[in-house]
């Protein structure tokens, strides 16, 4: 899922995303609580029409963020107090009101309101944190009103505590939700570590329910999050590497600013057929990024969404061809990286 967190994914036209396969997108209820606001989204006819995308959007539910803003918020049973990033107002984001404000924004998929918890962490916090988070996500699920059109997701947390993870997963499953997420990762722990909570948590979530790995990640980490069983991922990285020069391709990654594409008149990917490199060499991508030009993130990005959703959609013809282990080895064939 491309992250548009405020309403945009940056530099890119909504009819471009269509364009590049994406299907869904994701928003952020912090950041569109805080600016310009969910009522005045509603009011304007909610976020698809705010932002013209007549697709599926899932929203997140501000707890990742606010995690992020550190000495600037306060866990506590009733939500988290926070200082706003933008002019230090005070507020409290609550479950409840992240459900009101994920409805407000008319999202298809709400995300339960949790705790994210830093890796390392000290168990008894783990042990507290993952218990509010399930009763946090208690709190989502009685809230959302009966019928509704939007479906919840439970995120399970727990740390790298497997046990903890079993327990967390239990609880969300008690509760029951349409859809089950893993929050908690890519927040700073080694891959290795990442790749075994997936393997350990994923099984323990419905297999008719979607799963989904919450930040994560490189085109690495979706082809084993697939053979761990996760179903969905979103991150930032395609989009804000692609504005830092830095993309993705069939044979790893590039940075365009280095001296070696000065004269190369080569397509940045030979086998990739984006409007980018059916169109422009890396002569021509190394001298916008390195003059400052706004054309730079806007081609760079269309590339490195249009090569993660080729890769998404490569993985699912794999999997309904019985083709996957093939698939996984001929990816890592190229890079010339082991599987792990």
């Amino acid at each position: 899922m491309p992250v548009g967190t405020q309403a945009t994914v940056k530099a890119v036209l909504p009819e471009a995303l269509k364009e590049l396969g994406a299907q869904i997108i994701l928003a952020n209820t912090y950041h569109l609580y805080l600016r310009p606001g969910h009522q005045l989204v509603q009011q304007l006819g909610g976020l698809h029409k705010f932002m013209n995308w007549d697709r599926p959007i899932l929203t997140d539910s501000g707890g990742f963020q606010v995690f992020s803003l550190g000495d600037l918020r306060k866990i506590t049973e009733e939500g988290a107090a926070f200082q706003s990033h933008i002019d230090g107002s005070k507020h409290l984001l609550t479950p409840e009101l992240s459900v009101e404000i994920q409805l407000a924004l008319g999202s298809d998929i709400i995300m339960v309101f949790d705790e994210c918890i830093p890796h390392p962490a000290e168990r008894s916090y783990i042990v507290d944190s993952t218990n509010r988070s399930a009763r946090w996500a208690k709190r989502c699920r009685e809230v959302l009103p009966a019928g509704s059109r939007s479906a919840l997701f439970g995120i399970v947390q727990g740390g790298m505590e497997q046990e903890l993870r079993r327990q967390s997963a239990e609880q969300l499953r008690e509760i029951g939700f349409e859809g089950y997420a893993l929050g908690g990762l890519s927040v700073g722990e080694e891959t290795s570590l990442m790749y075994d909570m997936m393997e350990f948590s994923l099984p323990l979530l419905p297999a008719d329910r979607p799963r989904y790995v919450m930040g994560v990640g490189t085109p690495e980490n979706l082809v084993e999050g697939v053979a761990r069983g996760c179903d969905m991922f979103d991150c930032v990285m395609p989009t804000r590497n692609a504005r830092n020069g830095v993309m993705f391709t069939s044979f790893g990654k590039v940075s365009i600013k280095q001296a070696q594409y000065r004269d190369d008149d080569r397509p940045l990917d030979p086998e990739c057929q984006c409007y980018t490199c059916r169109n422009y060499s890396r002569a021509y991508l190394r001298h916008l990024y390195t003059s400052k030009e706004i054309l730079a993130s806007v081609l760079n990005t269309q590339h490195n969404l249009y090569y993660y959703q080729q890769l998404m959609a490569g993985i699912r013809q794999s999997l309904e061809d019985g083709t996957f282990t093939e698939f996984r080895k001929d990816f890592y064939r190229k890079r010339e990286i082991l599987t792990s």
